[in-house]
């Protein structure tokens, strides 16, 4: 398809504020016929062919001027800014219309034959994986400490893959990536293609091998940005609300190549809390290349055992999907690190007589084999985990729980009906030995008390893999008499853990500069199983 682009003398000297970072230099500058072929190309009431060429004359010019010591920078800029619009002009206009096959665009007399750089395994995106894309710049999160950005050559982009339908594990807005497009020319030829900047760090550009552009905070930024504090506590208190929330979501693009890591939160609290935790370990190459990175998500109010249960469920999805994956490591946060623990252990219902034969003989007097109850105290280890890091989690419970502000927050919790009613007729007149009283159903807030039999059974039974603890002491430094404010040592810490962390932060210390520290310390000198 061709179409034609009349580029008039501009006597401005200035790019369109949005689309560039600083003013052109003087109109005698080498690249100033680049930066009004950009203008052109910015005016929204041409047509897309028009546009399109406008944006790859633009590119051309520039890129002819990369290596110029006078205005390379600038060239850059303009360059990047070209291919970011094309990209997102042809991906966008008309349903898409011009995405993905070859067509021919004239601009200033001069013809280019655009083609598409297919897909390939070692760092090039298939053009038609996306359904959008974004201008990277136009997601800039406020919350992240850093924006993990590298300066160099090309248009920095969000990538985003939602089809109708949805394929399972992913959120409802779609899976986003990070993509770098670049256009490369040769003679009429130009090749727009997109890079996976966490696969290469450099392109061969206009006869020379240079830095690859890259914005690895924007995917994240991508994603809505809820309340934490109002869906974490109404996760809490009105289960029945949230239920369609669980589930294991993959935030970027599935890679075999790569290790998933699955952030698991904890009570009065969603995946979102993982946000700034994932952008700061994506601050280092070697965690990008080697890891990707899943959530699990649950509304909190349920009993530990049975969000568990959810999550087994979810990780075998996983499994029947991709079954190439390499070995899970968990990140647990909290009451998520006892969800992760119950991923990583097994239970039988021989290993409940650790709270009395005859206890665990009147618990299982009316469960049958397979049923709700049934599935959630006896479980076997998931082989596909290789590691476990936990993170202020309470493993023997915590005291707050027989507080008077644990006995409110058990009694306002509202559990779904058909699944009070699913235990109730499993457990009959035998859920007070879950509970400690016969008439209450067991929740979180029962769950993480000291006196449940279930974290007395999890204590007695071995974690399967290598793990590690991160634990808070609100700066104290008074361990092993220390406490993170809601968890004590005597309950976070494991004698089986191959190392142990004191950071000096209270019970919600994920974002911490040494809790980071240590969790990127661990995946580096991971060795995963073969």
């Amino acid at each position: 398809m061709t179409a034609t682009l009349r580029i008039l003398a501009c006597g401005s000297a200035v790019l369109l504020s949005a689309c560039a970072s600083r003013s052109l230099p003087p109109e005698n500058a080498a690249h100033r016929f680049a930066a009004e072929l950009f203008k052109g190309a910015e005016k929204s009431s041409a047509s897309v062919e028009t546009r399109a060429a406008g944006y790859l004359a633009a590119a051309w010019e520039a890129s002819r001027l990369l290596d110029s010591a006078a205005v390379a920078d600038d060239s850059r800029q303009i360059y990047n800014h070209s291919a970011t619009d094309l990209a997102v002009l042809l991906r966008k206009a008309d349903g898409g219309r011009l995405w993905n096959h070859p067509i021919d665009l004239t601009a200033n007399g001069r013809t280019y034959r655009l083609r598409f750089a297919p897909g390939t395994r070692d760092g090039i995106w298939d053009p038609a994986y996306f359904t959008a894309l974004e201008a990277a710049a136009d997601y800039q999160d406020k919350d992240f400490k850093i924006h993990n950005t590298v300066e160099g050559i090309g248009g920095t982009l969000v990538g985003i893959h939602k089809p109708t339908p949805l394929p399972a594990h992913s959120p409802k807005v779609g899976i986003s990536s990070p993509v770098t497009a670049v256009i490369d020319f040769n003679g009429n030829t130009a090749t727009l293609t997109l890079v996976d900047p966490t696969k290469r760090d450099r392109v061969r550009i206009a006869g020379a091998n240079r830095t690859l552009a890259a914005d690895f905070s924007a995917p994240l930024s991508y994603y809505p940005h809820e309340s934490e504090i109002w869906h974490g506590l109404m996760g809490a208190l009105r289960v029945d609300s949230y239920m369609k929330t669980t589930g294991l979501y993959i935030m970027q693009a599935y890679d075999p190549d790569r290790i998933p890591v699955i952030f698991v939160h904890g009570l009065i609290s969603t995946p979102r809390m993982w946000r700034s935790v994932i952008n700061e370990l994506e601050a280092d190459p070697a965690f990008r290349k080697r890891y990707q990175c899943w959530l699990f998500g649950y509304p909190t109010g349920n009993p530990p055992a049975y969000s568990a249960l959810r999550f087994r469920q979810e990780l075998a999805s996983v499994a029947k999907i991709h079954p190439d994956a390499k070995p899970i490591i968990l990140v647990g946060h909290s009451m998520g690190g006892l969800v992760s623990r119950m991923q990583i252990t097994t239970l039988t219902r021989e290993s409940w007589n650790v709270i009395g034969t005859a206890k665990a003989k009147r618990l299982f007097a009316k469960v049958k084999p397979g049923d709700i109850v049934d599935q959630a105290s006896c479980f076997q280890a998931n082989p596909r985990i290789g590691r476990a890091i936990f993170i202020c989690t309470p493993h023997r419970g915590s005291d707050m729980a027989l507080s008077r502000i644990g006995e409110i927050g058990a009694r306002l919790i509202s559990l779904p009906a058909n699944l009070t009613n699913l235990a109730a007729r499993s457990l009959g007149d035998s859920i007070g030995v879950i509970t400690g009283n016969p008439g209450r159903m067991p929740t979180s807030v029962s769950g993480l008390s000291p006196t449940n039999p279930t974290l007395k059974v999890l204590d007695n039974s071995p974690i399967l893999v290598p793990h590690h603890s991160i634990i808070g002491d609100r700066g104290k430094g008074d361990t092993p008499n220390s406490s993170d404010g809601v968890v004590a040592y005597w309950s976070s810490h494991l004698d089986s853990a191959k190392t142990e962390c004191i950071v000096p932060g209270p019970h919600g210390a994920c974002e911490m500069p040494e809790t980071i520290a240590e969790i990127r310390r661990i995946l580096r000198t991971y060795q995963e199983k073969r």
